[in-house]
C-alpha cells in the first residue's frame, strides 16, 4: 500500500473527513483530533498493512515509524482537508468548540507536558541533523589533526551545519514556544535570542554579577537559564503581548505592541529570569552529574537501572514529555544527552520479553500471537516499541512488567560506562551513530543486548505457558 493510499484509509477509518478536526506528526506517529472518537475503527486501523500501533489517547495515535511518520501525516491532511491547529476561522463554531473541550479533558499535569513536548518535537529532525554533523566534524578532527584542502572544508563545512542549529538553539526553542503559547513567533525568538546575545557579559560586568574566573559560575552570562528560562519567558511574553494589545488603538499596534512587550519581558528575563532559571538548570546538571558521573558504580548501576525499568510506564502515564527539557539543557551544558541512552533500554527490554513471549506461543500454538510478535519485532528492534507494548506485553500485564525489569540491566550498564549521545532521536539499533565516540557505541550496543538477554530471561521464568495460550 502506498502513502498515499495509507492516508485516504486512515481518513476513512478514523470517520471520514466530517470526524477530523486536526492532524500532526511527531517522531514515529500520526496524531489526529477527533470530533468523536467512538466512530475511530480502531481495530481495523490497527489491521491495516503499514500501520505499526494505535493508541486509543485524546488525540488519536497512529504509530506509522520515523519518517513514514510525516509523510503520512502531510498527505492525510491533504486528504482530510484540515489544518494542523485545532481553532481555526476556517472551522464551524461547534468545530471549534470541540477542539477545546477535547484539549480539556487531560488533567493541567498533562496539558503542561504535551506543550513542552509540542515545542521541541518539530525540532527533532534538526537536532538529529546537527549533532550528526557535529560528530562527524569531531571525527574528523581526530582522525587528520593537521587537515588541509578538501578535509578541512568539509570538517568546517560539517561544523557550520551543527552549529547552524545548537548555536542558535534557544532561538528556535523561542520561535516554537511562542507558537504554542500564542505569543508573535518572532517576537519568541528576540526573547531566545537575547539569551545568547554577547551584551549580557557586558551587562553582568557593570553590575558587578559576572565571575571572570569561572564564567559559568556568573550570576548573569550568556546563555543562563538555557531553555527552561527561555521557554518561561516566552510563556510571560504571551500574556504580556496579549495584555498590551487589548489596550492599543489598532492603528498604533504594529508599533507599540511589540515594542512595549518585548522590553517589558526583556529586563525581567535578563534581570529576573535568566540568573532564577540559571540557578535551577546549575542545580539540576549538579544533581544529573552526580547520577552520570559518579565515581561510586553502586550509585551508576542502580541510577541507570531505576531509570530504564521506570520509563515506559512514565510513558503510559503521559509524564515521558517531562524529560525533554532535561535532554536540551545536558545538550546545552555538556554537549551530549546521557540520559536519552539510558531510557533507550526500555524498548530492548520489550524485545527480549516479545521473543522469550514468541517462543512460548510456539509451544502452546497461539498462532495469532506469533503473527503479532513476529510483525511488531522489527519495528521495536529499530526502535518504534508501540506494536510490542501495546500489542503483546501491555494487554498480557506481566510481560510488560518483567520487560521493565530486564531493561534496567542494560540501563545499568549504559550508565555505567558513562554513555553520551549527541543528540536524541529514535532508539533501538538505529541510535547506535547517535553515540558521541565508537567506543560509546560499542556500549550502548551492549547494553541493547543486555537489555535483551534479561528481558528474555526474566520473562521466560515469570510467564507460564497457560498465560500465553490464554492471550
Amino acid at each position: 500500500m502506498t502513502n498515499e493510499e495509507l492516508a485516504a484509509k486512515i481518513v476513512e477509518l478514523v470517520g471520514g473527513k466530517d470526524n477530523i478536526l486536526t492532524a500532526e506528526n511527531c517522531m514515529t506517529r500520526l496524531r489526529v483530533q477527533l470530533k468523536d472518537s467512538a466512530k475511530a475503527d480502531c481495530k481495523a486501523i490497527k489491521e491495516t498493512d503499514g500501520i505499526l500501533g494505535v493508541i486509543e489517547d485524546n488525540p488519536l495515535q497512529i504509530v506509522l515509524g520515523p519518517g513514514k511518520a510525516k509523510k503520512v501525516c502531510e498527505l492525510f491532511i491533504e486528504a482530510a482537508g484540515v489544518k494542523t491547529t485545532g481553532i481555526s476561522t476556517g472551522n464551524d463554531w461547534q468545530q471549534n468548540k470541540a477542539s477545546v473541550k477535547a484539549g480539556q479533558k487531560d488533567n493541567a499535569l498533562k496539558q503542561g507536558l504535551r506543550t513542552i513536548a509540542n515545542i521541541f518535537i518539530p525540532m527533532i529532525p534538526a537536532i538529529i541533523a546537527a549533532g550528526l554533523f557535529n560528530g562527524l566534524a569531531s571525527l574528523l578532527g581526530q582522525l587528520f589533526p593537521n587537515a588541509t584542502g578538501f578535509i578541512l572544508i568539509l570538517k568546517n563545512l560539517f561544523s557550520l551545519f551543527g552549529g547552524a542549529f545548537l548555536g542558535y538553539f534557544a532561538i528556535y526553542t523561542g520561535i516554537n514556544a511562542a507558537r504554542q503559547f500564542g505569543a508573535t513567533p518572532a517576537l519568541g525568538g528576540m526573547i531566545g535570542g537575547a539569551s545568547v546575545g554577547a551584551q549580557i557579559v557586558a551587562i553582568s560586568k557593570q553590575l558587578g554579577l559576572y565571575n571572570a574566573d569561572v564564567p559559568l559560575n556568573s550570576i548573569l552570562t550568556t546563555g543562563k537559564g538555557g531553555i527552561i528560562g527561555v521557554i518561561i519567558g516566552v510563556w510571560i511574553l504571551a500574556k504580556v503581548e496579549k495584555a498590551v494589545r487589548k489596550r492599543i488603538p489598532d492603528v498604533l499596534d504594529l508599533i507599540v505592541t511589540p515594542l512595549v512587550s518585548i522590553f517589558v519581558v526583556g529586563v525581567a528575563y535578563v534581570f529576573v529570569l535568566m540568573p532564577v532559571t540559571g540557578f535551577v538548570s546549575d542545580i539540576l546538571v549538579k544533581v544529573l552529574s552526580l547520577l552520570i558521573y559518579s565515581p561510586n558504580a553502586v550509585v551508576s548501576v542502580i541510577s541507570g537501572y531505576v531509570l530504564s525499568a521506570l520509563f515506559l510506564p512514565m510513558v503510559l502515564l503521559g509524564l515521558h514529555h517531562g524529560l525533554i527539557p532535561i535532554y536540551a539543557i545536558q545538550l546545552e551544558s555538556l554537549g551530549g544527552v546521557t540520559l536519552f541512552p539510558v531510557l533507550a533500554m526500555a524498548g530492548a527490554g520489550q524485545v527480549g520479553a516479545a521473543l522469550a513471549i514468541y517462543i512460548k506461543a510456539k509451544r502452546v500454538q497461539n498462532t495469532r500471537m506469533q503473527k503479532t510478535i513476529v510483525g511488531a519485532l522489527p519495528a521495536g528492534l529499530l526502535g518504534v516499541g508501540e506494536p510490542l507494548i501495546y500489542g503483546v506485553t501491555l494487554p498480557m500485564g506481566k510481560p510488560f512488567v518483567t520487560a521493565g525489569l530486564g531493561a534496567g540491566f542494560g540501563g545499568a550498564f549504559v550508565m555505567l560506562m558513562h554513555v553520551m549521545a549527541i543528540a536524541w532521536g529514535p532508539s533501538g539499533l538505529v541510535a547506535i551513530p547517535l553515540m558521541r565516540t565508537p567506543a560509546m557505541m560499542l556500549h550502548y550496543l551492549i547494553g541493547l543486548i543486555v537489555a535483551y538477554i534479561m528481558g528474555f530471561i526474566i520473562t521466560s521464568i515469570g510467564i507460564k505457558d497457560q498465560d500465553v495460550a490464554n492471550a
